[in-house]
């Protein structure tokens, strides 16, 4: 049978009038149900799984600080001084062994090596090696983990985008922020535990709401993403002629409808609806609390620099990253265009690194000033590296590079991880992983980890199968970087 056409069936007079006096008191027994599990679950209106967390929770918020369009490990992480012997030399066939390169270098007739022509130097207590393209995260590598040898399946940016976030190269599957949200649930009642930033740029690859997409589970659990100009979030506020105490009044007698509709139905989407909606109202006072930085120190906006106070700047999101957490937002994940530099890339990554490079190592010293840091996860990177040869004309001042999956580099640093350390090797070209490689699979299982979850049991049934963020295959913690 299908139960929207029973439904629609039953609705006329003698059917409401017959069943209204059932209905009001099953409205009425939700009511009071939904108050006993609010009582229960400490007083959250989004609480998570009950049987969540599986295991001792190092973090409990995440951060993550994506780099859309691929940063060069070669330019920034991956120092390799030797290359400079190497310059205009054809990638050795021992090296590339074969491998899958992109349309845009196949028909290149030469791959010539390109050097980096940014200088490295030693940081912090654990000397690591950083380009000086990164002057303020090179005074906060004591904190960090960098993963050199992190590897992914997808080649091109769509895919791999699609893959970083949710696990899988097809559309559809739900983003790590949805799993997180889903599982666990919200540290407040009146802000999203999920919410996205994609601050401005002045190009690169499209971005596609999948990436914060809950895909098959719950809608409530998609990411909110909220504007880098004018109002943070669209029709959020009321219209003229409707306070406050109206809209309450509404949104209560709209959901003892929704729930008799769902009584009826038994549509999981009508009470995702109903929650969206209370999130709303309570949004129209959280979020423009959230975004007036009147009570932020003077010291605190020249500690993230002067774009702190610039609406859909990176600084200002990143900002605003570390607000959310301070309130409870379980999830902030920051998306920031135009890695993707295949020429011209000492001049662009150069702009890139100026417009973000602050920001990061400012979140890591506030967070940890506020403490908040031993208990939130900040994890930098893209959605996989760049080729060591060069794309196009390689001059000495000028070269660009290509997609590159073997290997890359990603940061981690926060709750329940190792700092100052450095995990995994790559050849003496940054071209393929010759010590403890990690898969980005591998990756989310460690994030999940640490987050309090086991990937292995993290399940969804969808299209009779147990969905999980890690895939089918077999993943390990990362156990290696964990203090």
């Amino acid at each position: 049978m299908d139960p929207l056409l029973e439904h629609q069936l039953s609705i006329n007079r003698r059917q409401f009038f017959g069943h209204s006096g059932l209905r009001v008191g099953g409205v009425a027994l939700a009511g009071l149900l939904a108050r006993d599990a609010f009582a229960k679950a400490g007083g959250s209106v989004h609480p998570g799984l009950p049987e969540f967390p599986h295991l001792p929770q190092k973090a409990k918020r995440l951060i993550y600080l994506h780099m859309n369009g691929a940063p060069s490990q070669l330019d920034l992480w991956d120092y390799k001084p030797q290359l400079k012997e190497h310059f205009d030399k054809d990638l050795p066939e021992s090296i590339r062994n074969g491998q899958r390169i992109t349309t845009m270098t196949s028909g290149q007739a030469r791959f010539p090596v390109a050097p980096s022509l940014f200088q490295f130097a030693q940081h912090g207590r654990c000397g690591r090696w950083v380009s000086e393209l990164l002057p303020y995260t090179s005074q906060v590598v004591d904190e960090i983990a960098v993963l050199k040898s992190v590897s992914t399946t997808a080649i091109n940016h769509d895919p791999a985008c699609t893959f970083v976030m949710t696990g899988s190269e097809i559309p559809g599957k739900p983003s790590i922020g949805s799993w997180i949200s889903y599982g666990l649930g919200s540290l407040n009642n009146d802000l999203p535990s999920f919410v996205v930033l994609t601050p401005r740029s002045a190009g690169g690859q499209a971005l596609f709401t999948r990436m914060w997409s809950s895909g098959f589970l719950p809608t409530k659990h998609t990411g909110v993403a909220l504007r880098s100009a004018g109002d943070p979030v669209l029709f959020i506020q009321n219209p003229p002629g409707v306070n406050a105490s109206d809209r309450r009044v509404m949104l209560d007698a709209l959901s003892k409808l929704n729930a008799a509709n769902h009584q009826g139905i038994g549509d999981p989407d009508i009470l995702a609806r109903t929650a969206q909606y209370e999130m709303a109202f309570r949004m129209q006072a959280s979020v423009p609390d959230l975004v007036d930085l009147s009570n932020e120190s003077k010291a605190t906006l020249e500690l993230y620099g002067k774009e702190a106070t610039d609406p859909g700047t990176f600084t200002h999101s990143v900002l605003l990253a570390r607000r959310m957490v301070e309130r409870g937002v379980r999830v902030v994940q920051i998306l920031h265009r135009g890695w993707d530099q295949h020429n011209n890339l000492p001049k662009d990554i150069e702009r890139q690194c100026k417009q973000t490079d602050q920001a990061c190592a400012a979140l890591l010293l506030d967070l940890k000033m506020r403490g908040l840091l031993e208990d939130t996860l900040v994890v930098w990177g893209g959605e996989f590296g760049r080729t060591v040869y060069s794309q196009g004309t390689l001059t000495q001042t000028n070269y660009g590079r290509d997609h590159h999956p073997r290997c890359f580099s990603i940061w981690l640093a926060g709750a329940g991880v190792k700092p100052g350390i450095s995990y995994g090797e790559t050849d003496d070209f940054s071209y393929n992983v010759v010590q403890s490689p990690v898969h980005l699979s591998e990756l989310n299982a460690t994030i999940l980890h640490l987050m309090g979850v086991d990937h292995r049991q993290f399940t969804f049934k969808f299209q009779g199968l147990d969905q999980r963020l890690t895939g089918v295959e077999e993943r390990r913690v990362i156990r290696e970087i964990l203090a």
